[in-house]
């Protein structure tokens, strides 16, 4: 014979909904000690029936498990107020940040020479350190710039010169070329069986005087 599923509703009888309420309701309290037993879970149960009448139960003290409710009824509260923890890892983190680069604008201010009034003498020969040692650094960085651009101009140098160097080779290796002034007669224009003129600005006492020869008048 199978159990008849009941409708879930208000009984309408007074009677019947009087019975219903008693059965159930102890019904209910044993399920609540056994759940407490079995499961070692603290448990408090009230209940008001329709008269107004009271019923609990509690697995120790209905004082302490109300108390305990109200004291986790104030965190979760307390909680769903309160920011999430992502944003309070990002507030935390915000805050550091802020701090560091206020703390890093005042060192910059200080090593300019601004701000050195609240400075001790020990911090002050601290910064004085930073700064030679800064300018320390400055001073190596300068002096390896200009000995890389002293070293590129030489190289450059060194390259013009050989350019140089293959340029007059090659204007040396080239032929010789003489070029014939207009003036100059050509040695074939005279006539036959006549010896060929001097040339121009010979003078012919050069040749009497060699061959010994009268100087002509």
């Amino acid at each position: 014979m199978t159990r008849q599923r009941i409708e879930i509703k208000k009984i309408a009888n007074t009677a019947a909904r009087q019975v219903t309420f008693s059965k159930r309701r102890r019904g209910l309290f044993k399920k609540a000690h056994e759940l407490s037993t079995l499961c070692d879970a603290e448990i408090g149960l009230i209940v008001f029936s329709a008269t107004g009448k009271l019923f609990k139960y509690s697995s120790t003290s209905m004082r302490q498990v109300i108390e305990r409710h109200r004291l986790q009824s104030e965190r979760i509260d307390g909680l769903e107020g309160a920011p999430s923890v992502e944003l309070q890892l990002e507030s935390a983190t915000h805050s550091v940040l802020s701090k560091e680069i206020a703390e890093k604008t005042q060192e910059l201010r200080q090593l300019r020479g601004e701000d050195l009034h609240g400075l001790n003498l020990d911090q002050l020969k601290q910064l004085e350190k930073l700064v030679q040692g800064g300018l320390s650094q400055i001073t190596e960085t300068k002096d390896e710039r200009f000995l890389k651009e002293i070293s590129t101009l030489e190289k450059k140098g060194a390259e013009l010169k050989e350019e140089n160097l293959i340029l007059k080779q090659q204007v040396e290796n080239l032929p010789l070329v003489v070029k014939r002034q207009p003036s100059e007669p050509f040695p074939h224009l005279h006539k036959s069986g006549d010896p060929p003129p001097p040339p121009q600005g010979y003078n012919t006492s050069d040749i009497s005087l060699t061959l010994g020869l009268p100087f002509p008048s």
